[in-house]
């Protein structure tokens, strides 16, 4: 349990702008994706609803729960800072994957990344994605979700 106000990379000092009789906190405020009804038991067709095409859900990995909506156009995936999708890990390359949406779909393509990209268990460079989809880039398993056109 951490105190509010107290620095745990300074185990043994209390910060002195902050006060240590601060309250407890007893809570992570990490958001936290969990499915319920069918989509939990199936990972095909689940939905997210809003205004847009497509979304990645990290279900395995560091970051597990967190959504990225996919916009139109081009979204970089990587280590690199300046990558759209930033995915901190060393197993990802700092450009590893671009995934652009259009007029026909989902497309990704791996931008000739280390360790590869793999959709549904199969190392690809380029493929059309569906909702449903399985992408592990590096040790971050990524489920295509399809949004309310």
């Amino acid at each position: 349990m951490l105190r509010f106000g107290y620095d745990t990379a300074m185990s043994d000092q209390v910060r002195p702008d902050l006060n240590p009789d601060d309250p407890l906190v007893e809570h992570d405020p990490t958001l936290v994706y969990q499915p319920v009804g069918d989509a939990a038991v199936e990972a095909t067709g689940r939905q997210l609803s809003g205004r847009f095409r497509y979304a990645l859900v990290v279900e395995r990995g560091p970051s597990a729960g967190l959504a990225y909506v996919l916009g139109e156009g081009d979204t970089s995936t990587g280590r690199s800072e300046d990558s759209d999708i930033f995915l901190g890990d060393v197993t990802v390359s700092r450009h590893h994957a671009r995934f652009q949406v259009d007029a026909d779909g989902l497309l990704m393509e791996d931008l000739g990344s280390t360790n590869g990209t793999y959709v549904n268990g199969e190392r690809r460079d380029t493929i059309r994605l569906e909702a449903g989809d399985e992408v592990i880039i590096g040790k971050f398993h990524l489920v295509v979700i399809a949004g309310d056109p």
